[in-house]
């Protein structure tokens, strides 16, 4: 069973940065690809970004250039480093875990596996 416990959300104004984590117990023991959704209120889960353990990434169109996922395999930990912020990146951020690679459907959220409880991000303008 892998446990995610994300953390490193909060308020910030646009044009902030903001930095979530992931920490996952047993996290690359039989874990292909993690990665970031987020939903906010009134609509579906949207994928934002992916990596998989070759630390190949995919990024949602809305967030290339402004966020960066990474991993540290030794910590068994993802991040999400958000910059330039923007009021409509305003959800609830959830860590999330499959037992394949990403691949092209990495954005389908019934692709997964494992979920963490999420953390919220809102962003004032």
């Amino acid at each position: 069973q892998v446990q995610l416990v994300e953390s490193g959300g909060g308020s910030v104004q646009a044009g902030g940065s903001l930095r979530l984590s992931c920490p996952a117990s047993a996290y690359r023991a039989h874990i292909y690809c993690v990665g970031w959704f987020r939903q906010a209120p009134g609509k579906e889960r949207e994928g934002v970004a992916t990596i998989d353990r070759l630390d190949s990434t995919a990024y949602a169109a809305s967030v290339k250039g402004r966020f960066t996922i990474s991993q540290d395999k030794n910590k068994n930990t993802l991040y999400l480093q958000m910059d330039s912020l923007k009021p409509e990146d305003t959800a609830m951020y959830y860590c999330t875990a499959r037992r394949l690679y990403c691949g092209d459907n990495w954005s389908n959220s019934s692709n997964y596996n494992y979920w963490g409880q999420g953390t919220q991000v809102t962003v004032s303008s």
